[in-house]
């Protein structure tokens, strides 16, 4: 203590400096900082597609080593063709789901459009592109019925659509009529739609080399405006080993696919609506709204969000991607029957968004996670149809991989809340 009574002030001169901080992008280190980012996320509970890419690779392998027609190019090819309906209706489920909400009514709005776009073209002689268009705005209308409901009026999304799984239920049976089948002709538009293959070898190998090509570009410039805004971007390296390993693997699909039919039309609808779907969600205001509505509606509220519209156009595009799955499976089979959109079509959409990797407690989710997860139920489908396992079997499995993942989902939400990720 000084003469004064008082503590000099400590030098600052000779206080230690602090560590320099660290990098933020660890990526921008090579290899090395890449594996540690990853890590670093993977112990956050951020795990992206890696659960179920892991999974449809085990599925593959098990039943591959049971039957080896498995893997074969006209069970493959069958496969993509099979996941397109549901898969379809999963993709508007994604979007409710990232709400934090849930939309019972999917399965019958399917079944209603499809007796729609059937009585139209059939009783009614309709031009097919025309009953296709009236069913869409059916199950848009629908949808948008059921999103006022919850959004202006207060009834929870649960209740509306429980009750709107009843009411259009009845409705499908009033529309097709007592015969309750409606017969689509069987070389007709509709049914063309999962009967076209683009037979020509060059459309699937154009299809992957495109793709591999739009995304290397999209990553490129997305990259760039990130470096150019000070925020950390991925390295050209890892964009450039991305992109091979995207493009190997559309070349050997489409290998495959050409070694029976070509490829399918259906499959390349479902892929341009994932990704067109996705591409709305990542990259437009909208989808940057419904995260935000899914994440925090107060804080939504708060940024000037208007809450009920976005809620009533998601049930909107719910009920419309319902109506176009509804019309793929009419397609498929080349009727529209009580039995469109029933079973377990509701269940299967649902389960297929979950196992894919949306999150049920909303504001986490991807389109892709709708062709995962059909990807890894209709695997286990084919799989035990090769093998002649019964449909019960198949629920039970179906139904404790669909617990695997909300439990998965349930400890990663815990593991981020615990990391301070949210």
């Amino acid at each position: 203590m000084s003469a004064t009574g008082t503590t000099p002030a400590p030098d600052s001169r000779s206080a230690p400096e602090p560590p320099p901080a660290a990098p933020l992008d660890t990526q921008a280190r090579g290899l090395r900082g890449y594996t540690s980012t990853l890590q670093r996320r993977m112990r956050g509970g951020e795990l992206g597609p890696l659960p179920v890419v892991i999974g449809v690779l085990a599925i593959w392998i098990v039943f591959q080593s049971l039957n080896n027609r498995f893997l074969s190019a006209q069970n493959l090819s069958n496969l993509s063709i099979d996941i397109v309906p549901t898969g379809l209706i999963s993709v508007g489920i994604v979007f409710v789901l990232l709400l934090g909400e849930i939309d019972l009514s999917v399965g019958s709005v399917s079944g209603v459009s499809a007796a729609v776009l059937a009585v139209l073209e059939v009783n009614h002689g309709w031009n097919p592109a025309i009953a296709i268009g009236a069913a869409l705005v059916a199950g848009l209308l629908l949808g948008a019925l059921h999103g006022i409901f919850f959004a202006k009026v207060g009834v929870p999304a649960f209740v509306v659509t429980l009750a709107g799984l009843l009411a259009w239920n009845g409705l499908q049976l009033w529309i097709l009529g007592p015969n309750g089948t409606v017969n689509l002709p069987s070389n007709g538009f509709v049914s063309e739609l999962t009967g076209t293959y683009f037979t020509q070898q060059i459309a699937a190998y154009a299809l992957a080399v495109t793709a591999a090509a739009l995304y290397a570009i999209a990553a490129l410039y997305g990259a760039r405006r990130r470096r150019a805004a000070g925020i950390p971007a991925r390295p050209v390296s890892e964009i450039a080993l991305r992109t091979a390993l995207l493009a190997a693997l559309c070349l050997a699909a489409a290998y495959v696919l050409n070694q029976y039919k070509g490829l399918p039309l259906a499959l390349v609808i479902f892929l341009g609506i994932v990704v067109g779907s996705d591409l709305i969600l990542r990259r437009v205001g909208y989808g940057r709204e419904v995260f935000a509505v899914g994440g925090n509606p107060e804080a939504a509220r708060r940024a000037g969000i208007d809450i009920a519209t976005v809620r009533i156009s998601v049930f909107a595009i719910c009920g419309a991607m319902a109506a176009l799955g509804g019309i793929f499976a009419a397609s498929r089979i080349s009727s529209a029957s009580q039995a469109t959109g029933q079973s377990n079509v509701l269940m299967m959409a649902i389960a297929a968004a979950v196992i894919g990797g949306t999150s049920l407690f909303g504001g986490r989710g991807s389109t892709w996670s709708a062709l995962l997860g059909m990807l890894v139920i209709q695997s286990i489908a084919s799989g035990m149809a090769l093998q002649g396992v019964s449909n019960s079997v198949q629920f039970m499995v179906t139904g404790a991989v669909l617990l695997a993942a909300v439990v998965l989902d349930s400890l990663t939400r815990r593991t981020r809340r615990t990391a301070g990720r949210g």
